[in-house]
């Protein structure tokens, strides 16, 4: 759903055979996939969602390959072109060369404390980086230009006083500039992208919405039918005559360098 937005930053940075990415809450790996294809080095890190990392696999590795169980005795003469990492930024720490590039792709602006999660992993993340390499930074456009971002508030984490209705707030237009400033990173050129989400049927956009990991707590709170209820429903006005689903998008990303 957010391929526009990765080929734009890719395009605009020119990401090719001679990029090291650190990919941030990479999930499911599409983003790695696409740099990839580019001819980047890419190590992917999460520790959200095992599912989704074992789907980032899948699509990456000929076989699983976990960089903490491997030994000295089995390391290969050269690293592979593709990392997968289940935990923090630094255990993606690689001695052999430092990255050229890091990627946050998993938007915020949309869940109360989505900022100071961005603000630690940036802050683990970018002395693993060269001097003056990108940083990209992603966040969810306005509320009345993401339709999803209604989706999320209207079936969401359940209520907690200390966070507001749903934990969810609407995005700040100076939230990615805000996360730069704190960990001490150079803003250096933003850009919008469309990026509409399409789903065949209002089932596969529930199942679609709900694989992101946005309702795992709302789920966890309540149960699972009945957020597959309040989603459908919030759903509706979007679904189209068809039976198709469309709610247009529009998300901002933010390039910084490292001191």
């Amino acid at each position: 759903m957010l391929v526009p937005l990765y080929e734009a930053v890719y395009e605009r940075l020119e990401v090719g055979a001679g990029t090291r990415m650190l990919a941030l809450g990479c999930g499911s790996g599409l983003a790695l996939l696409l740099a990839v294809s580019r001819g980047a080095t890419v190590t992917g890190v999460d520790s959200s969602c095992p599912e989704r990392l074992a789907l980032a696999r899948q699509r990456l590795l000929p076989k699983p390959w976990d960089t903490r169980a491997r030994t000295a005795s089995a390391a290969p003469s050269r690293a592979p072109a593709v990392r997968i990492v289940d935990g923090t930024p630094q255990d993606a720490a690689d001695d052999r060369a430092p990255y050229t590039l890091v990627t946050a792709f998993e938007p915020i602006g949309c869940l109360t404390g989505d900022l100071e999660e961005l603000v630690g992993l940036l802050t683990a993340a970018t002395p693993l980086a060269t001097r003056g390499a990108p940083v990209v930074l992603t966040g969810w456009g306005p509320p009345e230009r993401c339709a999803t971002s209604a989706v999320l508030r209207a079936a969401g984490r359940p209520p907690d006083p200390s966070r507001g209705p749903g934990g969810r707030r609407p995005a700040r237009r100076d939230d990615l500039e805000e996360a730069a400033r704190r960990v001490g990173l150079r803003p250096d050129g933003s850009g919008r992208i469309s990026c509409p989400f399409g789903y065949a049927d209002l089932d596969s956009a529930v199942r679609g919405l709900l694989s992101t990991g946005l309702f795992d707590a709302a789920i966890a709170a309540t149960d699972r039918d009945q957020v597959d209820k309040e989603l459908a429903e919030a759903l509706h006005p979007h679904q189209r005559p068809d039976g198709t689903v469309w709610m247009p998008n529009v998300f901002r990303y933010l390039i910084a360098r490292t001191p």
